[in-house]
């Protein structure tokens, strides 16, 4: 069946399923609509560009209240220790202009069901496609503590339930990751006051993607859309470019 957006047919063949073209026409259409984006731009990083714009502009995320920041803080003490340490390794899929951020994702995901399944591949698989000098050692990146890789990674290094091949891709500045947490060192318990800002940054990214699938609605609510479904369905942002693999 065609794919069409208030008339205008997609090629859902680039992206991983017909939701996400959808979405992306629907954003794209919504850039033009507000003058943020030429109707006849058809390159990917100036129309990825434009949709994060569209994004930061219109989707309203409330910052969280100091009494849901220190209630988090009460309920997962475990997860703001210092000294905590892990020893980790990764495969990078890095972002860059000139492949779809979709096409990047749907590569990883593919890779990380072949790990699931054997997960003894893990240095073959990261000396053969990650992005990361880490791959040439298996991905090993040895020792890590809180504060030496970016929030994102942190947080997924450090949760209570992060043992062997995480079942979900880790998305960064830099790209997606498969990640494999091989041990957990634990620390000492940190005060509210020292990772409150931290805290404060876990809880607008759940905010930010509830309030984006919340505009996405609203404006699928207001558009013809025939041939898919894309209630639920997350927004694809525009690729970003990065020149290293520092975590």
């Amino acid at each position: 069946m065609t794919i069409t957006v208030n008339g205008i047919a997609i090629e859902a063949s680039r992206w991983p399923n017909s939701e996400v073209a959808a979405v992306r026409e629907l954003l794209r259409q919504r850039a033009v609509v507000i003058g943020i984006l030429s109707a006849d731009a058809d390159d990917d990083e100036t129309i990825g560009a434009a949709i994060e714009r569209l994004l930061a502009e219109e989707v309203s995320v409330p910052s969280p209240t100091e009494a849901e920041c220190r209630r988090y803080y009460e309920n997962h003490r475990k997860e703001f220790q210092s000294g905590d340490l892990v020893y980790a390794r990764h495969i990078l899929f890095q972002v860059t202009p000139s492949v779809p951020v979709p096409e990047i994702r749907a590569r990883a995901e593919r890779a990380l069901v072949e790990l699931l399944a054997q997960p003894d591949r893990f240095a073959e698989m990261a000396g053969a496609l990650s992005n990361c000098p880490s791959g040439k050692q298996g991905g090993n990146l040895g020792q890590i503590g809180r504060g030496n890789t970016v929030p994102e990674f942190e947080q997924a290094l450090f949760r209570l339930d992060a043992h062997g091949i995480l079942r979900h891709l880790v998305k960064t500045r830099h790209g997606f990751h498969i990640v494999a947490v091989d041990q957990s060192v634990p620390g000492e318990t940190l005060p509210f006051e020292a990772v409150r800002d931290q805290i404060a940054e876990r809880l607008k990214t759940g905010v930010d993607a509830r309030a984006l699938r919340q505009y996405i609605s609203i404006l699928a609510g207001k558009a013809e859309i025939a041939g898919v479904d894309i209630s639920g369905a997350p927004a694809p942002l525009g690729a970003f470019a990065t020149t290293s693999c520092s975590l």
